[in-house]
């Protein structure tokens, strides 16, 4: 009987020492069937359909398809034209241009250089770009002339309210306060990504001077607090944003198809970017950018918070990362203690009623979230794009999802909230 309870003791035991970190995980996104991973194929094929479905009914011109599991791709797959005016059609290794999915890296970034102690989260950011120092709040605006009165902060913006859209910094164009949008507008702010000759460091120093929507810490405000944080990581590192990252993320990681401005070889595979115009898709036009900024003009301005275009292979690359906690295949770009700290709740109560909470790169999904159903386990992270790109990963069923698409004003694209519902019911084990 004692020999029994012992050999019970020893199996739990077992169970446990195999759950320890100290164990390595050898995840390399590799190719693998479905049934392998607990997917299965017949409900994948529905994800399939339904995609196929969305450009034949003309709610998206195109899109790529990644899902992978337990570190294996089951699905990898493209729809569509990359460009309807000349019928190319779009391949599994098309390049799209991610905008805000750019934030994540450039979180991950900040987080590299405070785990060789450069900085404290709550350090003010005036400690290292000075022109942030005497933050002002917005009091009074003057619609005729753009105009305006401001009153001190009673708080300095940190690192953390820049990383947390909590710093109350605005985002000039696509901001939701026309106030904002008139005030970044006068004063020469560049929003997002440009062809213009203007480096980050330019932009956010002019950005430094204008009022905030309130009090740091306040309220989640979507914000240009991750451009400030690329140029931040200029100064703090030493290094140009785009080598810091290359050398420190992309190349350590084999992304080797994700840029802020694309090589000469790599600019084929850049997808349009494609609205409806009396029911048929049309290159986007110009407007307060060029689309084509990943291929033309000055080349110089780093977006820490919109500016880089990758593939789905390439993003699922740096999601497979986390979800094998700051490492893959024997690169660790973060400790595991790290990245529980950008998973948990950095925002307190801004969102207490909803789905998700805020960590430090990404939207997380919280118990209330999980059992809406749809999102995905408690703990799952996204973010999505301007360009109608969207991500997630579930750390609990070691899952990642990747839609890759190039559009603006698609009322009728239901893909993502499809996708993602679709991803979950899959799983089979």
């Amino acid at each position: 009987m004692k020999k029994i309870t012992f050999l019970l003791w020893l199996a739990i035991a077992s169970i446990g020492f195999a759950q320890t970190p100290s164990v390595k995980i050898s995840r390399d996104l590799t190719p693998a069937s479905p049934a392998t991973v607990g997917m299965s194929d017949k409900r994948l094929s529905r994800i399939n359909e339904m995609l196929k479905k969305a450009v034949k009914d003309g709610d998206i011109p195109g899109v790529v398809a990644l899902i992978a599991r337990d570190g294996k791709i089951v699905f990898h797959s493209a729809y569509g034209l990359a460009d309807n005016s000349t019928g190319k059609k779009v391949y599994n290794d098309a390049i799209f241009r991610i905008a805000s999915q750019t934030k994540a890296i450039t979180s991950t970034a900040v987080m590299m250089l405070w785990e060789e102690g450069k900085f404290k989260l709550d350090d003010p950011v005036s400690k290292y770009i000075p022109e942030f120092k005497d933050a002002q709040i917005l009091e009074s605006f003057n619609e005729s002339d753009s105009t305006y009165t401001s009153i001190p902060s009673e708080k300095e913006i940190t690192i953390r309210h820049l990383i947390t859209h909590t710093s109350g910094i605005g985002y000039g164009v696509i901001d939701g306060d026309p106030r904002f949008k008139a005030i970044y507008h006068k004063a020469g702010i560049t929003d997002l990504f440009t062809t213009e000759d203007i480096s980050i460091e330019e932009s956010v120093k002019k950005l430094a001077a204008l009022p905030l929507h309130h009090t740091p810490g306040e309220k989640f405000t979507y914000s240009e607090g991750l451009d400030v944080l690329g140029y931040f990581i200029e100064v703090v590192s030493g290094l140009p944003f785009d080598k810091f990252l290359k050398t420190r993320i992309f190349d350590p990681l084999g992304m080797e198809d994700t840029w802020f401005y694309l090589p000469d070889s790599k600019h084929d595979r850049l997808v349009t970017v494609q609205h409806k115009v009396d029911g048929k898709w049309e290159k986007y036009p110009v407007t307060f950018y060029d689309t084509d900024y990943p291929i033309k003009g000055a080349k110089r301005f780093f977006s820490g918070g919109a500016g880089l275009s990758s593939t789905a292979k390439d993003y699922a690359t740096f999601l497979q990362m986390y979800l094998n906690m700051g490492e893959l295949n024997g690169v660790r770009l973060l400790s595991r203690t790290t990245v529980r700290s950008i998973m948990g709740n950095q925002i307190g109560d801004i969102w207490k009623d909803g789905p998700k909470h805020y960590g430090l790169a990404f939207g997380v999904v919280n118990e209330k979230g999980e059992h809406l159903g749809g999102l995905g386990s408690e703990g799952t992270f996204d973010w999505g794009g301007y360009f109608n790109t969207q991500y997630f990963a579930d750390p609990k069923e070691q899952v990642i999802g990747i839609l890759m698409k190039q559009t603006q004003g698609t009322s009728n694209d239901n893909t993502a909230w499809k996708f993602r519902q679709m991803v979950f019911s899959a799983i089979d084990d």
